[in-house]
């Protein structure tokens, strides 16, 4: 019976120092323990049934804000294992946040004549298309442009802000009501839909990074990429066509988050976006380096930061402070995650 509890203990130490997912796993359900401890103490129940209803409202909601950044984060994935970074994420949210809410305007919108589903469908085509046109900007500085991916999104950080934030700085917007239904749709008296397209769209990610030829580059490039490009892989291609798909992902995010909020604050949307979806690729065990990771530790990763923010709020940290202790709280879970074999 001991050597059985010290062979277990002996497994379960070697999936902590080698297996990412599993560490993150572990991870995120202690957040979860110490979460739903602060916020049994936080609040006082009559009964069990108030309490569960509270902590079930609870997740609805934290998940609920935090589905754009997860969508985001997605994205960001395929970039840090391609060896690769994005600083733009936050820019392109915005850009394309802009564009929706000027075309779709009520208010002298240029599909404003249109009204109705038509002019919807028509803005969301536009919007996705623009989010992995900017995508693909990116990927064309960094693959045949030679530019160092962080020099290159850097740059288009700040130009797609700034252009953004000069053309919008007088617009008077309002999206139609129909277009907000998109987010705000109820399913059992829960606003759901963002949590589901989340849902959807990592499951998604998922089969391509998995079971697809591209995913497979993706994940060669990272390793190793002048081998890649000797056997004969179009390595520029699917560099390209890895930062298309994240603008394309950071199009969805800004449609479900418009639609939800109903407006934007073009002076700080998408603020700190590149930072929070960075920080859940990588607290989800994607080595930076690139070569390793996966999506579901990208959930994982984004469900850690998002329990941490709602855990400093419930115990009443200083906002000042809150950067802070989740800064601490990252490096010590990718620490604890030895993604390095030693």
């Amino acid at each position: 019976m001991e050597k059985t509890g010290k062979n277990l203990l002996v497994k379960l130490r070697e999936q902590w120092r080698d297996n990412p997912l599993f560490s993150t796993g572990i991870a995120l359900l202690v957040m979860v323990i110490v979460q739903t401890a602060a916020l049994s103490m936080n609040t006082s129940f009559d009964s069990f049934g108030s309490w569960a209803q509270n902590w079930l409202q609870n997740w609805v909601s934290l998940l609920r804000g935090n589905a754009g950044i997860g969508i985001i984060a997605l994205g960001m994935t395929f970039v840090i294992i391609s060896g690769g970074i994005d600083l733009s994420v936050g820019s392109v949210y915005v850009t394309v946040g802009a564009f929706i809410m000027v075309v779709l305007n009520v208010s002298g919108g240029p599909l404003a004549g249109l009204g109705g589903i038509p002019a919807i469908l028509i803005g969301l085509i536009g919007a996705v298309l623009l989010g992995g046109l900017l995508g693909e900007g990116n990927g064309l500085l960094i693959s045949n442009g030679r530019m160092p991916p962080f020099i290159a999104t850097l740059g288009s950080m700040q130009i797609l802000r700034s252009v953004t934030q000069y053309f919008m700085k007088a617009q008077r917007t309002e999206l139609p009501e129909a277009y907000k239904s998109i987010a705000r749709l109820e399913i059992g008296g829960q606003q759901l839909m963002p949590i589901i397209y989340w849902a959807v769209l990592a499951a998604a990610m998922y089969i391509i990074s998995r079971k697809t030829t591209f995913g497979r580059y993706v994940f060669a490039i990272g390793s190793n990429e002048r081998t890649t490009r000797l056997s004969g892989v179009n390595v520029r291609a699917v560099k390209r066509r890895v930062y298309a798909l994240t603008g394309f992902l950071v199009a969805i995010a800004a449609i479900i988050q418009t639609s939800r909020i109903g407006s934007m604050d073009y002076a700080s949307a998408g603020s700190g976006f590149e930072m929070d979806a960075i920080a859940s690729v990588i607290v989800g065990g994607t080595s930076m380096s690139g070569g390793r990771g996966s999506i579901i530790g990208t959930v994982f990763g984004t469900l850690i930061v998002a329990v941490m923010n709602n855990l400093l709020n419930l115990i009443g940290v200083d906002p000042y402070l809150s950067a802070a202790f989740k800064g601490a709280i990252i490096i010590g879970a990718v620490l604890l995650q030895r993604k390095d074999k030693s």
